[in-house]
């Protein structure tokens, strides 16, 4: 499985249920690796999307405590060992993980790679992603050349579990 994410120099990735900034490289970074694939997220994370609704073309799984919750073309579990059962009915590098903090910190151990979009800067968040950089078992392995939109600095990154 894989986990992609957008966090600033805090490991910052939201703040009220929103993403920090919209950067369009790295949205189109963010369609072009998970389009035809499985997304596992959480309840929230769904509802933050435009009109609350799943990402076209894309399996999404959604996890939620609450019983009764339907979306139409979403696949709800209730339990994290629900979520771990769906999850194997998919080829594990067809999996992303896409927030939020609380789905990422259950499932980053599942995980052996992760795309981080790294921004410089550091936002008001109530949100935030494991700091790989303090982690033995993570390592980078790969960064863009620093990229801008607007005044702001980012690059894309990859890290793998060793």
């Amino acid at each position: 499985m894989k986990v992609i994410v957008a966090a600033d120099k805090n490991w910052a990735i939201g703040n009220n249920n929103q993403l920090l900034v919209s950067i369009p490289s790295d949205m189109k970074f963010f369609r072009s690796e998970t389009m035809g694939k499985v997304v596992v997220m959480g309840r929230k994370t769904l509802e933050s999307f435009p009109s609350g609704q799943p990402l076209k073309s894309r399996t999404n799984i959604v996890l939620t405590k609450d019983k009764n919750y339907e979306v139409k073309g979403a696949i709800i579990v209730h339990t994290m060992e629900e979520m771990l059962e769906e999850i194997k009915k998919y080829d594990t590098n067809d999996v992303y993980v896409i927030g939020g903090e609380s789905i990422y910190r259950q499932l980053l151990d599942y995980c052996n790679i992760a795309y981080v979009t790294r921004i410089d800067h550091a936002y008001q968040a109530d949100t935030h992603f494991p700091n790989l950089d303090e982690m033995d078992d993570w390592k980078l392995v790969e960064e863009s050349e620093e990229q801008t939109c607007f005044d702001l600095e980012f690059a894309f990154t990859r890290y793998e579990r060793i």
